[in-house]
């Protein structure tokens, strides 16, 4: 079990983009890293190629979301609006699930 999973809002506490929030788009598990909607918004440059039907697709500039490191995130506790460590407990029914070092609640 990952301690950030998709769907989760993160806040980066690290880097260029410190301080923004967003939701988890995807993990990246055996890389340790994550992909955040609206944060680390890089570009690049692609030349005009042939396309199907021997069309030609323009040059542009294509922006996207580049994977931050799992250490540069941090999860947004969902009851109390603020950023918070995560653990791991076994709750009445036997399941291992994540909680809230901040509010102790759980958060699955």
């Amino acid at each position: 079990m990952q301690r950030v999973q998709q769907g989760d809002t993160v806040e980066v506490i690290a880097g260029r983009d410190k301080g923004l929030r967003g939701e988890v788009v995807r993990v990246l598990v055996k890389k340790n890293r994550v992909i955040v909607n609206g944060v680390n918004i890089l570009k690049r440059h692609q030349k005009a190629r042939p396309g199907p039907g021997g069309q030609q697709i323009p040059a542009q500039i294509m922006e996207f979301e580049a994977p931050l490191h799992l250490s540069n995130v941090m999860l947004v506790c969902p009851h109390t609006d603020e950023r918070t460590r995560v653990g791991y407990r076994i709750n009445s029914d036997g399941l291992k699930v994540r909680y809230s070092k901040r509010s102790g609640r759980d958060i699955d």
